[in-house]
């Protein structure tokens, strides 16, 4: 099996399937994350960060953020910059972001933060925050209650990202406290081609063998037939979106009026 490192940097050897594949994320959900800096009177910076092919560059634009997008990847941001144009973008991670201290009102990361080390992530997104910015984290998450999509996850194999949020919340460090969360549940129409180039975008699948990729591809065929993905007919695919949003505290004044950090 691939090591993390490998299967976290797998994504661009299959960045067309992971743009058809992969589901955007409800506006509802981004627009939650970048509540508490919504407020500011003026257009708000976010940096996309692990952006992909732009999945949710496009919804942040939408909802009229300034963004930059950031990816270790060549390929997914040669992908990103076909579908959404005029939009800055940089190499990068989490733990390493191309920006200046106190530069950005949010931090957002789509189907990411299980990829990285969250204490040198979250200070990295602390540094370039400013006071009172917001760090988000989304995931869209298929809905496993249904037993054909149950079926689908165990032939595809659970990923970092369902894995570690059945235990519980993501994690965070300094200068981030509590983290809210939210969930919105939604239904995705999605063809046979769809829900191949979705499972090809998985990244153990990207570095399985050429035997077991063609195992699993041959569990999704029989699969597929059986729910009558066939074709152009679309099935309807549960999703739960689960969102996180912490806020960076601004610094505290102490009592000759000099700011200290918060702890």
């Amino acid at each position: 099996m691939a090591s993390r490192e490998e299967m976290s940097r797998s994504f661009g050897a299959e960045a067309d399937a992971y743009e058809s594949g992969r589901p955007g994320y409800p506006a509802d959900a981004v627009a939650w994350m970048l509540e508490p800096v919504a407020s500011v009177g003026r257009s708000i910076r976010v940096a996309d960060v692990g952006a992909g092919t732009g999945k949710l560059t496009r919804v942040a634009i939408e909802l009229g953020a300034e963004t930059v997008a950031i990816d270790p990847d060549p390929g997914m941001l040669a992908a990103l910059r076909q579908h959404v144009h005029a939009v800055p973008t940089f190499l990068g991670s989490a733990e390493h972001l191309p920006l200046p201290d106190a530069s950005v009102d949010a931090v957002l990361l789509g189907q990411a933060w299980h990829w990285v080390d969250p204490d040198r992530a979250s200070a990295e997104a602390g540094r370039v925050l400013r006071s009172g910015g917001v760090l988000g984290l989304i995931w869209n998450i298929r809905d496993d209650g249904e037993p054909w999509v149950r079926r689908l996850t165990e032939i595809m194999h659970g990923s970092h990202a369902e894995e570690m949020l059945a235990e519980g919340d993501p994690r965070v460090a300094h200068p981030f406290e509590e983290l809210e969360s939210a969930r919105w549940r939604w239904t995705r129409p999605i063809t046979r081609d769809q829900l191949l180039a979705m499972a090809r975008s998985r990244s153990y699948i990207i570095t399985a063998t050429s035997e077991d990729r063609a195992a699993i591809e041959r569990g999704l065929a029989e699969l597929f037939d059986e729910i009558g993905a066939v074709g152009d007919r679309a099935v309807d695919l549960p999703y739960v979106t689960r969102a996180y949003r912490a806020v960076r505290p601004s610094p505290r004044v102490g009592s000759a009026g000099s700011a200290v950090p918060a702890t």
